[in-house]
């Protein structure tokens, strides 16, 4: 993967604990900051459709407890007749 090297500010009271937290890691302190980025990027990304766009079309209502419960039970009990029917 290529990279490219930036500079940024940052609080000394951070970097002091990105400095332990690399120690204690056994990792380097750029891979720390590597990783913060990429989460900082992620929170941040603008998806170009909303989740769920084309694969799923609700009700337009919240579901009761009841209802998703019954849903995931309906999921598992199928899911144990089809295995039921490979076991060894």
């Amino acid at each position: 993967m290529s990279m490219k090297r930036t500079n940024v500010y940052a609080d000394p009271d951070d970097l002091a604990i990105i400095k332990e937290a690399a120690k204690r890691r056994g990792i380097s302190e750029a891979e720390i900051i590597r990783q913060g980025i990429h989460l900082a990027a992620m929170a941040n990304r603008v998806w170009d459709e909303p989740l769920f766009s084309r694969t799923f079309t609700g009700s337009g209502r919240t579901p009761s407890k009841a209802e998703v419960r019954e849903t995931v039970a309906d999921a598992v009990r199928s899911d144990r007749d089809t295995d039921s029917g490979t076991a060894a």
